[in-house]
């Protein structure tokens, strides 16, 4: 059985507070299983997005953790990453938004494994 993402959200909150980094949700989803959607602002006025992964990268020995990937291979200006996380939320209003603030562009999430 998957976590909450309610719960998900709060560890991972912590996980970034005890870095050092600040972090907090900009929209609050389904408390249930809501899509996660992590904004990693560099402080430069840019920001990397980093967005569930898809089904076909889960290892079926583990399908119940939460593995992300990058949105893009590069940090981009962030009203570009606000843009289009505000079309994921007319999509799926249940979908959480977390963003924190680190220059160096810490994320602390598994990321999937690139497929070949």
């Amino acid at each position: 059985m998957r976590l909450k993402t309610s719960i998900w959200v709060s560890a991972y909150l912590r996980r970034c507070q005890s870095a050092g980094v600040f972090g907090a949700i900009s929209h609050r989803g389904a408390e249930e299983a809501g899509a996660v959607f992590i904004k990693v602002a560099l402080m430069d006025r840019t920001a990397q997005l980093y967005v569930p992964a898809p089904q076909a990268v889960y290892d079926d020995s583990r399908p119940f953790e939460r593995l992300f990937v990058s949105a893009w291979p590069q940090p981009i200006a962030e009203f570009e990453v606000d843009e289009r996380l505000r079309k994921e939320l007319r999509f799926d209003p249940d979908a959480w938004i977390v963003e924190t603030e680190d220059k160096q562009g810490r994320h602390f999430l598994d990321l999937a494994r690139e497929q070949p």
